[in-house]
């Protein structure tokens, strides 16, 4: 296993990418549990939505700047000089700045040309510099970029000291590859750090934040449940389980690896939604084994099937010993766990029950137990 030390850092955007979602709608009270559960968690930065958006908006800004975290607080607005002295006069650690850079988007959306994103964008990165913030300069739709604008653009406000570019994957359209080959010309041409922002619209986030780290990232972007805009963005837990296999003592060592079942069900609650059964680590079957032959491998050494043990991250196991796939081994071990000896035959006997009873319905374990308990001749109620 690589036990590199990694060197990216956290940005949960649930309180800002994940207002975007179509659930997202949290009260003041609700975005600073969360805010302060992710500041517990480890992650290093938290993204609000810009202040501009509403009053309870700006209100939020200033209640969670007030909170004292650990975590650094950001607020994500538009190359736009009133919002910059709004979010600062919030209280904020930094602010991230976006400016679409694709021809859909300088069309159809704002209607400024290169040299004009340029220069309004360095306006706003100097007022935010003088202010001591940190700050982060994004072309929004990256992607669907023209190569030659986005590197001017990176050249120019990397000039302008700024803390972090950003590359955002805004319509979920890069494909691993892109990703690594953008990031690592845009760390050609920048002396700052990278930021990236992927949409999971067609199931790339975790892959696409992946190579985006191994292309010279430093920042990912992530929201709980990777809840956001449309299909949302790169998932907290789905990231963390990427970069787990590759070094788990480094990740164990930065985060409360055990509240991540704690922070999906606290997204889950305030949004209304079921958390997937094949959610990552945490979803209610993402550790449930059931094919005898994978039974019987998990008994005898979990991670034959298992590559990240669920423990690490606060959750169980599940084994499905009542179908019609299970095999003797799983009875077997049941057995021993009801302190019931049974020989060879007895064993094979009743697990051709099971299965043959499981053809209508999977038995539960109670009625596994029962099965045991009648052949070992124990009186069943």
């Amino acid at each position: 296993m690589n036990q590199v030390t990694p060197s990216w850092q956290l940005i949960d955007s649930t309180l800002r990418e994940g207002e975007q979602f179509a659930r997202g709608n949290f009260t003041i009270e609700q975005k600073i549990d969360v805010a302060k559960s992710l500041d517990a968690f480890g992650v290093e930065h938290i993204e609000l939505t810009t202040p501009v958006a509403s009053p309870a908006s700006r209100k939020t800004c200033e209640a969670i700047s007030a909170l004292g975290l650990n975590a650094k607080v950001l607020t994500h607005i538009r190359a736009n000089l009133e919002d910059a002295k709004m979010a600062v006069e919030c209280g904020v650690d930094g602010v991230d700045i976006l400016f679409g850079t694709s021809s859909e988007l300088r069309t159809f959306s704002h209607g400024h040309s290169v040299p004009e994103i340029i220069e309004r964008g360095l306006e706003v990165i100097n007022y935010v510099k003088k202010h001591g913030l940190s700050v982060r300069f994004s072309s929004e739709d990256t992607f669907r970029s023209d190569r030659a604008d986005l590197l001017a653009v990176y050249i120019a406000v990397s000039q302008a000291h700024v803390d972090r570019v950003g590359l955002a994957d805004t319509v979920g359209i890069a494909t691993p590859s892109q990703v690594r080959e953008l990031v690592a010309d845009v760390r050609g041409v920048v002396g700052c750090d990278i930021e990236f922002h992927g949409h999971n619209d067609t199931g790339c986030a975790i892959a696409n934040a992946f190579e985006a780290v191994r292309a010279g990232a430093t920042h990912v972007d992530v929201s709980i449940l990777g809840i956001g805009e449309r299909n949302g963005i790169t998932p907290l837990g789905g990231f963390l389980a990427r970069m787990y296999t590759l070094n788990s003592n480094a990740l164990a060592s930065r985060y409360d690896l055990k509240m991540l079942p704690e922070l999906d069900a606290l997204i889950s609650e305030i949004t209304g939604i079921t958390i997937p059964f094949n959610n990552y680590l945490t979803g209610p079957y993402a550790y449930n084994h059931k094919a005898g032959i994978h039974l019987k491998a998990i008994y005898l050494n979990p991670g034959t099937y298992e590559v990240i043990p669920p423990e690490a991250f606060g959750v169980e196991r599940r084994l499905q010993i009542g179908s019609r796939l299970t095999g003797r081994h799983a009875i077997a071990r049941r057995a021993a766990d009801l302190n019931i000896t049974l020989d060879d035959e007895a064993i094979r006997s009743v697990t051709q029950s099971v299965k043959a009873l499981a053809d209508n319905g999977d038995l539960s374990t109670d009625e596994v137990d029962n099965l045991l308990l009648k052949a070992h001749g124990r009186n069943v109620e």
